[in-house]
């Protein structure tokens, strides 16, 4: 009893408990509980079973609940005394082992009588239940507890119906006070107020007059009297109350178990009627999908209008519970089944569709070109016949992942093979138009070029028409051809534009037709909803990128996506474009300047840097670069390799006159291109080359002194550099205008010499006296430096005498010089000028030595001029 008033003492406050046993579960007789049967105290009243547990501070916990209703089974298992087990069946079926064969007992005919009187249509099965448990009364209860609570399940009283006259009665005794019908106890209450206050006037009353208390004391019994049948009365009016309340209660259970019922059967139907509505495919398109017909429009229409009904489908909203209905498994089958023929009907189509788009014949060479333009001509027709179909190539992406695969392979073979011909062609028709040009102006020839315009073969030694600038002049003229060279830019520029058009529309329709710019939403090989679902718990939940990183990937993966595809449909553009460069620079070397120049301004101007086109042309870029680099590195070679002419005097070198040319040509294709850096660091390189060359060769050269030699090319590399007013080769102009006058300096000290040598002698001797510290005028006093001395020394050099050595100086000078340069006049007015000048020293030496002694030369300055132009003049 102990444990009765603490359960309901600290557990259940707001219920009654009716029954309680004490039980272990089966197999497990150390964990002992409580199986309490209780009924809530609010109206209606709702029959609840808990499964309590003591702690170890003797405290009690509600560890389950249970309503009434979800019972579904109770087996008594055996009525005996010594089998103590039955079992519950909520949920889940519940084994329960008793402590005390009479609470068993007790708690299972209490159940049985709860379920009768709270669930008469839906009580759970009693299995092994004895006959006696359902006929007899409920156990004595030894607690005045368990008697209260025993009240619950006892039978109401018959309906006792009231007659006029207690209804009448009743009327209006109760309609003296208003709150008679709502509160019974407040009326009583209210009656005994009234009843004491006339018991003191009566008392009062009495004392005054004894005959009086004693009629007085008569109305009061008589009232008493009254008053006890007023409140038998009132008794049973509450009896009767209650009763109708119950009934009131029971009619408004039921009234909302019948409303949750035909709400429940309304949603319930309502989903149905969904499901249906969500699963269902119209017969027509059912046809559709089994027998697609995509030869005609109507039929191409209606198979993309059954596709996407079948998509929505299969991709219905419904509840991951729904799924698992054996209706929807069934329904998805035949989804499936649909998907698989639908698919199939697609794949077969198109593939024969791609193969022959792909076999299609294109149109002939003549079609290449539009007044006389090359064009290169694209795919429109094959798009614009494919685009109808774009919607089922979509379909089987979300629907079919491997037949898209293949499908899309099988347009990427096939049209691979229409792109690899007409880039071919186009080419091919590119290198007839320049040979057709090269062979008019009379400069190809069998040897260079075939009549059939193919590429040189490979493992040819050196381009047909290799310019460097070591070549004799005659070679380097000779290969000078310009208009191929600007033909080959022109057909350049050409193919560079029409490929990008072609590229850009293929890119388009591939994205369009292959969706490539969206992500595929999974990695099965369908998508729907009505596959099965796999349930994750949190703790396994993978971390979910941020959104910038999502769009980050979302990018990349598309870029990578298009480019595979287009790198694979355009794999023979690379080499095609590769070849037709290979070819013109095997014809004419400088056609490197060309291309590179070309290439840099579709790789700069391209908007697109990640597109295949655009990576394509940056990696020709870089082998056209390796190429210039390469070229310009033939050029500096050919000058470091240069060799001495020993056969005749040297003149103007080969890499020195061929340069301007060279410039002319470079500066032309390089005006204004964001490449001209390159092209003036190899300026540089080749005039470092040409410093160090002349030089080298002055002193290699055996029949041209080494002054001649760099005072010639000197002169020549700097007026052709004041011609070509190139700012990054200004630095060099100035250098090679010193090295032009050294070299002169140099030679005319050397070759002119002292022509009066005697004379410069004597007087080298006189400094010599005078820098020992003899005065200038005490110098004809030295008998070696007399002046009898003097005038032996000047008769030996008569006006005669010196010009012929003049004359004999020109001729040297002039067999050293070649015509090319034409320095002979400058560099004999050099020599004049420097005879001038030791004419003009020993003059003035003669008038400070030997003052007043009327001893001159026998030639003046005028004679000297004279001479050096009779002698010009003579030759």
């Amino acid at each position: 009893m102990a444990t009765w008033h603490g359960l309901q003492k600290d557990v259940f406050l707001d219920e009654k408990m009716v029954a309680m046993v004490h039980v272990n579960k089966t197999m497990k007789k150390k964990k002992s509980s409580f199986l309490c049967l209780t009924a809530t105290k609010d109206s209606p009243s709702r029959v609840l079973i808990h499964q309590v547990k003591q702690t170890d501070r003797s405290a009690f916990k509600k560890k389950e609940v249970w309503e009434l209703s979800d019972l579904k089974l109770v087996d008594a298992k055996n009525a005996s005394g010594d089998h103590q087990d039955f079992d519950l069946q909520f949920d889940k079926l519940y084994h329960w082992s008793a402590t005390n064969q009479n609470e068993r007992q007790n708690f299972l005919i209490f159940l049985w009588k709860m379920s009768n009187k709270y669930l008469p249509k839906q009580r759970p099965a009693f299995l092994n239940f004895p006959e006696e448990w359902q006929s007899e009364a409920t156990p004595a209860q030894e607690s005045a507890e368990v008697t209260v609570s025993t009240v619950i399940v006892d039978e109401t009283p018959e309906y006792m119906p009231l007659t006029e006259r207690e209804i009448t009665d009743l009327e209006k005794l109760m309609s003296q006070c208003d709150y008679a019908y709502s509160n019974s106890a407040a009326f009583m209450e209210t009656l005994a107020r009234d009843l004491s206050i006339l018991d003191g006037e009566n008392i009062h009353s009495v004392l005054a007059a004894e005959q009086q208390v004693e009629a007085l004391m008569s109305h009061l019994e008589n009232a008493i009297s009254e008053a006890d049948k007023i409140e038998s009365q009132l008794n049973v009016y509450c009896d009767s109350i209650q009763h109708i309340q119950k009934s009131i209660v029971n009619m408004g259970k039921k009234n909302t178990t019948n409303q949750v019922i035909g709400k429940n059967n309304q949603v319930l139907l309502e989903e149905l009627e969904n499901i249906v509505s969500q699963l269902d495919v119209p017969y027509k398109l059912q046809m559709a999908l089994i027998e697609a017909d995509l030869n005609s429009p109507n039929g191409l229409k209606e198979a993309i209008e059954a596709g996407n009904a079948l998509i929505k489908a299969m991709n219905a909203d419904l509840h991951p519970a729904l799924v698992n209905l054996a209706a929807v498994q069934e329904q998805k089958k035949r989804f499936d089944k649909w998907r698989i023929k639908f698919s199939q009907s697609i794949c077969r189509y198109l593939n024969n569709l791609f193969i022959h788009e792909g076999n299609k014949e294109f149109m002939s060479m003549d079609g290449y070109h539009h007044e006389s333009r090359l064009v290169l001509p694209t795919l429109d027709t094959v798009h614009n016949n494919l685009k109808p179909y774009a919607p089922l190539m979509h379909w089987l992406r979300q629907m079919d992942r491997k037949a898209f695969t293949d499908l899309s392979k099988v347009y990427i073979n096939s049209l691979q093979k229409r792109y690899e011909s007409v880039i071919r062609q186009f080419f091919e028709e590119a290198k007839n138009r320049l040979n057709a040009g090269t062979l008019k102006r009379g400069k190809g020839s069998s040897q260079d070029i075939s009549s059939s315009g193919q590429t040189p073969k490979e493992g040819q030694n050196s381009p047909v028409n290799q310019r460097l600038l070591a070549q004799e002049r005659e070679q380097w003229k000779a290969a000078d051809d310009t208009a191929d060279r600007e033909k080959f830019d022109e057909l350049l520029e050409r193919a560079l534009t029409q490929l990008e058009p072609m590229f850009l529309a293929e890119q388009k329709f591939c994205m369009l037709f292959f969706q490539l710019d969206m992500v595929s939403p999974t990695r099965s090989n369908t998508q729907s909803t009505l596959s099965s679902f796999s349930m994750q718990s949190p703790g396994n939940a993978i971390a979910t990128p941020s959104k910038e990183e999502a769009e980050r990937k979302m990018e990349k993966y598309v870029t990578e996506e298009v480019r595979r595809m287009m790198g694979e449909l355009f794999g023979s553009l690379e080499p095609e474009l590769m070849a037709f460069i290979s070819y013109n620079e095997k014809i004419d070397s400088f056609c490197c300047m060309n291309v590179l120049v070309r290439l840099s301004q579709h790789v700069m101007l391209a908007q697109d840097t990640g597109n295949f086109l655009s990576v394509t042309f940056a990696t020709l870029l870089v082998q056209v670069k390796r190429n210039f680099d390469k070229f310009m590195t033939a050029q500096r070679k050919s000058i470091e390799d240069t060799k001495a002419n020993r056969s005749s005097k040297c003149g103007i070198l080969p890499f020195v006159d061929n340069f301007e040319d060279f410039a002319k040509i470079a500066e032309k294709i390089f005006q204004s291109s964001e490449r001209r850096t390159d092209l003036e660091k190899w300026y540089r390189n080749l005039m470092i080359a040409m410093f160090e060359a002349i030089p080298r060769i002055g002193v290699e050269h055996q029949k041209t002194p080494q002054q001649v030699v760099k005072m010639e090319n000197f002169h020549r590399l700097q007026g052709l550099l004041s011609r070509l007013k190139i700012a990054a080769l200004e630095s060099y102009k100035k250098e090679a205008k010193q090295r032009y006058q050294d070299a002169l300096k140099a030679y005319v000290t050397l070759y002119f010499g002292r022509p009066l040598e005697k004379l410069n002698l004597f007087f080298e001797g006189v400094q010599a006296k005078v820098a020992q510290g003899v005065k200038e005028s005490e110098v004809s006093y030295q008998m070696a430096f007399s002046k009898q001395e003097l005038r032996k020394v000047i008769k030996e050099y008569p006006a005669r005498e010196v010009k012929k050595g003049l004359d004999s100086l020109y001729k040297k000078v002039e067999k050293h010089l070649s015509e090319e340069e034409n320095l002979l006049q400058v560099v004999w007015r050099a020599m004049q000028e420097e005879f001038i000048q030791q004419y003009k020293t020993i003059e003035e030496l003669i008038h400070r030595c030997y003052p007043n002694a009327m001893i001159t030369l026998e030639f003046t300055i005028q004679d000297i001029l004279l001479f050096f132009s009779e002698i010009a003049q003579s030759h």
